[in-house]
């Protein structure tokens, strides 16, 4: 006997049919309008690397000019207490990205090129918070948050992961590490770019490979030579961090790079203009190792330092013109900021010391990268948003670390207020409407420094002072006091005229530390 299919209830197609159909108009919803009711912007996150508060023209840099990073700050807003939250580009990433001071968990120092991934995937991070809002989300340029699950043992020859696509990201297109650490490939979402099967990648951070050249035993050959480190595996000429083998057609040319990530942004852009979209582009420049392209090169009085900084202003021309040719600047939220301050020389012999001329990296401010003083985290902080946003410049306390909480309030979507406890909302700052961002800034390198209002205090401890090479300021107790709205340069320590100001933010450090969030 044959069976007929039962028929299916009207009534249960025309539900499921609502149900779809709802579904469909709340997720268009949320990701049309914000929370001003405006339509939602686009976001591109232009994320420099080592750029100095005082490397770019509208910051005051007088070596060298930055006509399209001083484009954005014409036509948006210009923050002049715009930070990072620590003074290196792993913990301040990580920051950015988790809405969590990366002093709160072990192992989110610098790290290795064969470093496993800190951020467990199926946590909230700021690209899942966009996702979920319907944004179409991707990373260009370095990572530098690890790669794998566990240190050592990824197998660079075939699939990647966890990494950027298991935390929120749709798209990726990076670099494992650093520019100066191995390997010296690009990894496109979860496979590296170019590799032969024939001539597989060896990665090793213990030992070097019998009969690879060295930066010690081959330095008269490099292109580059180095001051101090970098002297392992040699890659295109110059010495790296860490040992490698194999994957010759794979390795990345280092005068390309910025080409080769720029490429990749604009397409993305490109490909995803019909939907609201989050691009983190980020740079290489000014990192060492720096090896500029050659139109590029002579292009300041600098050497490659100044010349770098041309390079990275020119990327941010290649952005701002793509989206004015897509017609998508009006309501694109551009945010140019960078990992932490600035450094001279960081390992290799490029004469940014001997080039300076009258420059000054990190403006009127103390210290740089790797620095508790204000050069450290105090860095360049531009916000672009034609169809919101009114041009000016702003005194308001604001911080990477936020991200999450006002973007995400921008599109509607909370922050995961468990793993997400540093990250405040300061939308009404950021888009101006407020000369109030927070109350305070936690600055982290090693230690910790608190600023609040015109006060920073500096805990006990040590810290690095200069640009590289470096002297070490061991800080006694109670720790150092400065008023920055008199002494910006950090020049006369007060804790001894204020010892109730030093106890009440030292109480204040200790608490926010101690308590797990910064609220």
């Amino acid at each position: 006997m044959r069976h007929h299919p039962k028929p299916t209830s009207p009534h249960r197609v025309s539900l499921t049919q609502c149900l779809a159909a709802l579904i469909t108009l709340a997720c268009s919803s949320l990701a049309s309008f914000t929370a001003n009711g405006t339509a939602a912007p686009n976001f591109v996150l232009i994320y420099g690397d080592d750029v100095g508060f005082g490397d770019v023209s509208c910051y005051g840099a007088t070596g060298v000019t930055t006509p399209n990073v001083d484009r954005l700050a014409a036509e948006g807003l210009r923050f002049n207490s715009g930070y990072c939250s620590s003074a290196t580009c792993t913990p301040s990433r990580y920051s950015m990205l988790t809405g969590e001071y990366a002093f709160r968990k072990s192992g989110t120092g610098v790290l290795p090129g064969d470093a496993a991934l800190i951020i467990e995937p199926g946590r909230a991070t700021l690209p899942s918070l966009l996702q979920k809002a319907g944004y179409r989300t991707a990373v260009v340029g370095k990572w530098h948050l690890g790669l794998g699950s566990s240190r050592g043992e990824l197998d660079w020859n075939g699939e990647i992961k966890p990494g950027p696509n298991e935390i929120g990201f749709d798209y990726s297109f990076i670099m494992a590490a650093t520019g100066d650490r191995v390997p010296c490939v690009y990894v496109e979402n979860h496979r590296v770019v170019g590799l032969v099967e024939s001539d597989p990648i060896q990665v090793n951070y213990k030992q070097p490979f019998p009969g690879e050249p060295t930066g010690t035993s081959n330095r008269d050959t490099l292109k580059l030579d180095w001051s101090h480190g970098h002297n392992e595996a040699v890659i295109d000429g110059i010495g790296r961090i860490g040992f490698m083998k194999g994957g010759e057609a794979a390795l990345w040319k280092d005068e390309d790079m910025a080409d080769v990530f720029t490429k990749k942004a604009l397409k993305f852009i490109e490909e995803s203009k019909d939907k609201p979209f989050f691009l983190y582009f980020a740079t290489h420049d000014i990192h060492v190792p720096r090896v500029p392209h050659p139109r590029f090169v002579g292009k300041t009085s600098m050497g490659a330092r100044g010349d770098a900084i041309v390079q990275f202003d020119w990327c941010v021309g290649e952005i701002l013109r793509k989206l004015d040719d897509l017609k998508l600047s009006e309501n694109t939220l551009v945010i140019l900021s960078s990992d932490n301050g600035p450094v001279l020389d960081d390992g290799y012999k490029d004469f940014a010391n001997e080039k300076l001329g009258n420059h000054k990296p990190a403006g009127p401010y103390r210290g740089g990268k790797y620095s508790l003083f204000e050069g450290g985290t105090r860095v360049p902080f531009l916000v672009r948003w034609p169809a919101r946003i009114k041009p000016g410049v702003s005194d308001a306390l604001i911080s990477q670390v936020d991200f999450p909480a006002t973007l995400g309030a921008l599109v509607k979507v909370k922050p995961d207020a468990t793993t997400m406890p540093d990250s405040l909302n300061v939308l009404p700052a950021l888009q101006g409407d407020s000369k109030q961002g927070r109350d305070h800034i936690v600055e982290h390198a090693n230690g910790l420094s608190l600023r609040e209002g015109q006060w920073k205090y500096v805990s006990p401890g040590r810290t690095r002072e200069k640009l590289g090479p470096w002297e070490i300021l061991n800080i006694s107790e109670p720790g150092l006091l400065f008023d920055l709205a008199s002494d910006p340069g950090e020049t006369k320590d007060l804790a001894s005229e204020h010892p109730e100001t030093v106890k009440r933010l030292a109480a204040r450090l200790a608490s926010i530390t101690g308590h797990g969030k910064a609220k």
